[in-house]
């Protein structure tokens, strides 16, 4: 069967749709799930001193729990998602709460760096296979402002899962203990993600399991050949990476540019792609939200590895008390994260352009205070402009995701959810590997001054922000000229239908 293209201009037709009276509870299942996928990427960094010394491991080889996880969570993205449109989200889903929940257990148990490493590598792919199927799930289950309400839950569960790891991770050692303490980290995914899959099973709809056809398997792997050139040097850059594998960046670019070249010839064959092309080139706001989303969490991601290295290395901060230092900007997010995504249907990218104001402004603040406030007193100085930048941060999330996937054919959501978070990884893995970088450079040059390090960090996560910024703008002014012309082209339709219908009166009088 072949696909109908994306409308570019009017959002897929919802007529026939009947909520399913179950979708809050299936919801909230999926956020928990996806929580815990999320909170891996950052919880474990904490650990890692535990982990090193515990397993007598090398700084290398501890450093893969942390990239080797990032790295085939943002492989399986869009592959898991085209899958779960093939498939069945349901069915794709449990899979990778399974495979998640006995990779936790075989990770907390690991008596080897290398067994270790290998169950991490395992969790990031169920991770991968877990994430498209939460923003799909919401596309087949919402509708209308419903659905602005669940992509807020959302992005405050993006917001609060990356913010939180430090804080969750240091309350584990500190309560479990250094010696073995860093294997509750992993323990902990294993009762409420075995709880999660009990009322998955319960609760997760078993339609929507869309034409299974053919699974496009070069394009899989010419996608994951290419994503996997671009990342690897990124997740070896403190071993690095950046220097002795930079050659694998132009492999990289010319597996996406065939990639690219590939999908657009399966559309034209009438093939079903593992992504489809025309979501980029023919669905209204998704190329600029993808655009914005990569370039936001280029800084965004970057700043947490910042402050941890300021407060912990710098201030001789505890994991824990690092953690608690960044709440702040968490729990702005969460909150307004929830409010956007009641407002996001009335006011649209206008809030996406407040959110990003908000959290340059926070940011900026931050680099100032970190400057100029004496080293016993940053901790509780950051707190307030932190505050404010997880308030604006709170109105970029969620609604992105909304504006970026609004248009998306339900039927296509798993590849779309899939390539947007594909693309937030891919600004991740830069700014996490950047902005450290940028951080002991600048330590170095500056005579071993911490203050001004973590300020030059927050000062690229500020122009990136920015940059987001303009991209906001820019769409916004472009939503508005294309509502326009749509309010025009439907005053001229019933314009025409009016005279038609006074000439049939005419004629037949």
């Amino acid at each position: 069967m072949t696909r109908s293209a994306p409308d570019s201009r009017t959002a897929p037709d919802d007529e026939g749709f009947e909520p399913d009276p179950r979708r809050w509870q299936a919801l909230w299942v999926t956020l928990v799930a996806g929580f815990m996928s999320l909170l891996d990427v950052s919880i474990v960094s904490v650990a890692l001193p535990s982990m090193q010394e515990g397993l007598g491991a090398s700084p290398a080889a501890v450093q893969w729990v942390v990239s080797g996880y990032a790295l085939t969570f943002g492989l399986m993205l869009v592959p898991a998602g085209r899958l779960g449109d093939a498939y069945g989200r349901r069915r794709l889903f449990l899979v990778g709460l399974a495979g998640f929940v006995l990779a936790s257990a075989a990770a907390g148990a690991a008596p080897t760096v290398e067994w270790l490493v290998a169950a991490r590598l395992v969790q990031g792919l169920a991770a991968g296979c877990l994430a498209p199927q939460n923003s799909a799930l919401i596309q087949q289950l919402f509708r209308g402002a419903e659905r602005g309400r669940a992509f807020g839950l959302f992005g405050a569960t993006i917001g609060v899962s990356t913010a939180a790891g430090p804080v969750v991770g240091g309350l584990i050692l500190a309560l479990a203990g250094d010696a073995s303490g860093w294997r509750w980290v992993f323990y902990v995914n294993v009762p409420i993600g075995a709880l999660a899959f009990v009322l998955a099973l319960r609760l997760l709809p078993r339609a929507g399991s869309g034409d299974r056809g053919h699974i496009d398997l070069v394009g899989v792997a010419l996608l994951g050949g290419g994503a996997l050139a671009l990342l690897f040097p990124l997740v070896q850059a403190e071993a690095g990476g950046l220097s002795s594998l930079w050659w694998l960046f132009p492999v990289g670019a010319a597996l996406l540019g065939t990639f690219v070249w590939w999908e657009q010839r399966v559309v034209r064959s009438g093939g079903q792609p593992v992504f489809d092309p025309r979501l980029v080139t023919r669905t209204r706001g998704y190329s600029a939200g993808a655009a914005l989303g990569t370039v936001y969490f280029l800084g965004f991601s970057g700043i947490w590895l910042v402050l941890a290295l300021f407060f912990q290395t710098g201030l001789d901060y505890t994991p824990l008390q690092s953690g608690l230092s960044v709440t702040p900007f968490a729990l702005g997010s969460a909150c307004t994260a929830v409010v956007a995504g009641r407002l996001v249907e009335r006011y649209g990218r206008t809030l996406t352009v407040i959110g990003l104001a908000g959290v340059a402004v926070g940011l900026a603040a931050t680099a100032v205070v970190v400057l100029l406030v004496p080293a016993q007193w940053a901790g509780w100085a950051v707190a307030p402009t932190l505050l404010l930048g997880g308030i604006g941060g709170g109105f970029v999330i969620s609604p992105n995701i909304t504006m970026t996937l609004r248009n998306v054919p339900v039927e296509m959501a798993g590849a779309a959810g899939g390539g947007l978070q594909t693309a937030q990884r891919f600004g991740a893995s830069i700014g996490t590997a950047a902005l450290p970088g940028l951080f002991y450079v600048v330590l170095s040059s500056a005579d071993g001054d911490y203050s001004v390090a973590a300020a030059a960090g927050l000062a690229v996560a500020l122009v990136t922000t920015l940059a987001a910024l303009v991209l906001a703008v820019l769409d916004r002014r472009r939503d508005r000229r294309d509502d326009a012309r749509d309010r025009a082209e439907e005053a001229a339709g019933a314009a025409d239908d009016e005279y038609v219908a006074h000439g049939a009166t005419v004629w037949h009088g």
